[in-house]
């Protein structure tokens, strides 16, 4: 029989992974073995720069805390695993994705994604939407090109009325 200082502890584990998930925009649960300390630090490093943490908890925890907010990883919770908690939405998602591109051995394997679960393939696609900057540039972009073709409409009808 575990001792109640044990279960206090795992339950104070499992209610952190609790308000992590609720507090996140995106949490993505991940395989991160064969990766080296080296790897998996230069991974932290970067996510840290997007307001994103990495944790790794025993999958049995983790399975309680996702129990407790009605969702479902069966499947998933095999092997070492490691979650990523992301205040952000899309830049988590977008680090990740590079980094499983350049590190073969790390795979992504399901998320959830504003509070409903996500599989790798809508993972995937929101890993392919440009950033912020990208998107506003191609606003800014669209807006020059409707107001240069309406300078040169209106060039044109000066020169008209000038004829």
């Amino acid at each position: 029989m575990a001792s109640t200082k044990i279960l206090d502890v795992k339950k104070g584990i499992v209610s952190e992974i609790v308000n992590s998930i609720k507090e996140s925009e995106s949490v993505i649960l991940f395989q991160y073995q064969g990766l080296t300390v080296a790897e998996l630090s230069e991974l932290r490093n970067k996510l840290r720069e997007t307001d994103a943490i990495v944790k790794i908890y025993k999958n049995t925890l983790l399975k309680r805390a996702l129990d407790e907010l009605n969702l479902n990883f069966d499947g998933f919770l095999e092997g070492p695993n490691a979650i990523c908690f992301g205040k952000n939405l899309l830049e988590p998602i977008k680090v990740l994705a590079n980094f499983a591109k350049e590190h073969e051995k790390m795979q992504i394997r399901v998320g959830i994604i504003s509070g409903s679960v996500a599989d790798i393939a809508t993972i995937k696609e929101y890993a392919q939407i440009p950033s912020r900057e990208g998107l506003l540039t191609m606003f800014a972009g669209g807006l020059l090109e409707h107001m240069r073709n309406f300078s040169i409409a209106v060039d044109l009808l000066a020169k008209q009325k000038e004829n």
